[in-house]
């Protein structure tokens, strides 16, 4: 399905996440982040790219995984992404929902 995000069509699944991420930039992930009641900050981007770098790298993507990553520990991770933070990080990154999101 189609969503206008940001002045953008964009193509999206039925929960609101990016099916071609090569639609996604800088302004997507702000309007889905206000979406979330976010505001994007340096260290929210830290952490989106860490997930982004992920993706494209093919590793599947876990809290516990970001948790050891070194980028941010989990406590941080659910500070900064309060509400289902895996689930909703990777939907502002513009990468599909992992498979470890229920």
């Amino acid at each position: 399905m189609d969503k206008l995000i940001a002045g953008k069509t964009i193509s999206v699944t039925e929960e609101g996440f990016l099916t071609d991420f090569s639609q996604w930039d800088k302004s997507i992930a702000d309007a889905i982040a206000a979406e979330n009641n976010i505001t994007i900050t340096p260290r929210h981007w830290e952490v989106l790219d860490y997930i982004q770098n992920e993706y494209k790298n093919e590793v599947p993507l876990s809290i516990r995984k970001i948790g050891k990553s070194g980028v941010v520990d989990i406590k941080e991770f659910y500070q900064l992404f309060p509400m289902a933070p895996l689930k909703t990080a990777t939907k502002i990154a513009g990468i599909p929902k992992p498979v470890s999101c229920i």
